[in-house]
């Protein structure tokens, strides 16, 4: 039987990739310890990171909020774009929980936060204890994205992003991708960045042409684009096959992981490769959408036969 440069086999998703090697001490296949560093990989997430994110969806949003119960159900009775909607915790309020059974019915998630949170992201300080985060445009499914490539007779080229919080970066990645000819980007529902104002300016405007399907189980996305024949690349700074030994030609969805923990481990689980980047320098990692930026673009050398 043939394989090829990934250690597929007949057209079979093979799960051991083609190892790459470090010269400075980086993981083996046969050892499988981490690098001289000695510093694990971390998976978990932690609750001061979600206190991060939930603090990111508040700066400078000013004209991109909706505040108070009868503006916000107004919003999503008239099919707004909306990226979230923030209630009060604790609050056995019948109309918030109203709100919250609406927002879900429109498939808008709903977060629980502390009053204090929604007085520092006011604008009117007359919130009610509900206050709704616009998006700029409105999201499509996974199925549009692959049904895109379809209608461009090319082989799927998609961007997942898990659970990048930060929406400079989420913005950069959008504008990456745009510019290299991806077919769309996936980014999970919640501990993520939306497609808020700071993300469309963050991206030059590529929000704006670029499709992004949100999903509520990224692991599921990921099983479907594989149904469909998609092979999914991860990137880490352990991952076992090194960029430029790699063969990205073919059907793919890229995994960029977070900010501060990469990949979550059922994620990276889910990918049929992991790439690490060749690192020279003093430095062990690149910021998540710069990484992601040097990955896409060698995708875009190989998929022009350069």
């Amino acid at each position: 039987m043939t394989k090829d440069a990934n250690g597929r086999e007949n057209g079979k998703r093979f799960r051991t990739p083609a190892y790459g090697r470090r010269p400075d001490g980086e993981s083996t296949r046969e050892t499988g310890k981490t690098r001289e560093s000695g510093r694990p990989v971390r998976y978990g997430r932690t609750e001061a990171r979600e206190e991060s994110a939930e603090k990111q969806e508040g700066k400078g949003l000013e004209n991109e909020l909706i505040e108070g119960r009868n503006a916000v159900a107004e919003a999503l009775r008239a099919g707004r774009a909306l990226d979230k909607v923030f209630l009060a915790r604790g609050d056995a309020d019948r109309t918030l929980s109203f709100l919250a059974a609406l927002a879900k019915e429109n498939n808008v998630p709903v977060v629980e936060c502390d009053r204090r949170k929604l007085d520092a992201m006011s604008v009117t300080h007359a919130h009610q204890g509900v206050i709704a985060v616009c998006a700029v445009r409105e999201y499509c499914t996974v199925s549009d994205l692959l049904a895109a490539a379809e209608a461009a007779g090319e082989d799927p080229f998609l961007i997942v992003c898990d659970e990048i919080t930060d929406g400079h970066n989420l913005g950069a990645v959008i504008r990456t991708a745009e510019c290299v000819g991806a077919h769309g980007v996936i980014v999970p529902k919640r501990h993520s960045a939306g497609l808020t104002t700071i993300v469309n300016k963050t991206s030059a405007g590529a929000a704006e042409h670029m499709p992004v399907a949100r999903v509520s189980n990224l692991r599921a996305a990921l099983q479907e684009l594989k149904d469909h024949g998609v092979w999914v690349y991860g990137t880490a700074a352990d991952g076992e096959s090194e960029l430029w030994n790699t063969d990205f030609r073919g059907p793919l969805a890229l995994v960029i992981g977070s900010e501060g923990d990469g990949m979550g481990r059922l994620i990276r689980e889910s990918c049929d490769f992991v790439v690490s980047l060749p690192m020279r320098g003093k430095i062990s990692s690149l910021n998540a959408s710069v990484a992601g930026a040097v990955v896409m673009y060698e995708v875009l050398r190989q998929r022009s036969g350069v």
